[in-house]
């Protein structure tokens, strides 16, 4: 099979959640231009941009609304999808974040971020992955980060979770894999996105952090749109269970 092949998604539809802005939209861009049709997963917000891009490389674009916040909402809302859609690519990448010492984190501020981060994506990914399974064959790339690897600091509840989204990739590629599905995450390193707002506002954090990313600069938005392709394409086929850092070299250093 020729390059171009293999990293075509025509005829494939991937679900991608978070595409509202940042690294979501990039990716649901991504995606779009290597011939996949979208469904964007928001809540509360104008998918209406996201959906034009898709729609302007001539690809097919829906969009859903389910509140991550609510695990209990999150497996009606994809049963009902699935009623009318089928998935062929699930890109979690819906996240929250909340800042603070460990000692005046909240018990709150921690199951909101588990809730969206990791109970939702879980209940989400189940839900999806059982018309893959059955038919031997599917993508799933969870959005994990620096902080599957680190511990950061004043993020305590992101760490947890973003570390368990690691773990979860790889228990879920081992029990899907006979199976035909192919489970993997990018851990993004640091991009400008709302997310690392408060630190590239911080002008002691964003030098320390620039001075060890040997890239010598954050990374955008495109710099994920080799990894989202490769990993819902059938060049990754024989790929599973890997958390692939993309992060301009941070991870070497």
């Amino acid at each position: 099979m020729t390059a171009p092949g293999l990293f075509s998604l025509e005829g494939r539809t991937a679900l991608v959640t978070g595409a509202r802005t940042g690294l979501g939209r990039a990716m649901a861009q991504a995606l779009a231009s290597a011939g996949a049709d979208l469904v964007l997963l928001g809540h509360g917000g104008d998918l209406t941009p996201v959906l034009d891009e898709v729609r302007t490389v001539g690809r097919q674009a829906t969009e859903v609304h389910v509140d991550l916040a609510d695990p209990d909402a999150v497996i009606p809302a994809a049963e009902d999808l699935l009623e009318r859609q089928r998935i062929d690519i699930l890109v979690n990448n819906a996240g929250i974040i909340r800042r603070g010492p460990a000692l005046e984190h909240s018990r709150q501020d921690f199951d909101d971020v588990l809730a969206v981060n990791l109970d939702s994506l879980f209940l989400l990914t189940k839900t999806i992955a059982g018309p893959m399974v059955a038919r031997g064959a599917g993508k799933i790339v969870n959005i994990a980060s620096m902080l599957s690897f680190q511990g950061g600091i004043n993020v305590v509840g992101y760490a947890a979770s973003k570390h368990a989204v690691a773990g979860l990739t790889k228990a879920l590629a081992n029990e899907w894999a006979p199976s035909g599905v192919q489970v993997n995450a990018i851990a993004p390193g640091y991009f400008a996105t709302d997310n690392t707002k408060a630190l590239r506002d911080d002008p002691q954090r964003y030098d320390a952090i620039l001075a060890r990313i040997p890239a010598g600069r954050w990374g955008t938005g495109a710099d994920l749109a080799g990894a989202v392709v490769f990993l819902s394409s059938q060049a990754s086929d024989y790929v599973t269970g890997q958390v692939l850092a993309v992060d301009g070299g941070w991870l070497a250093r």
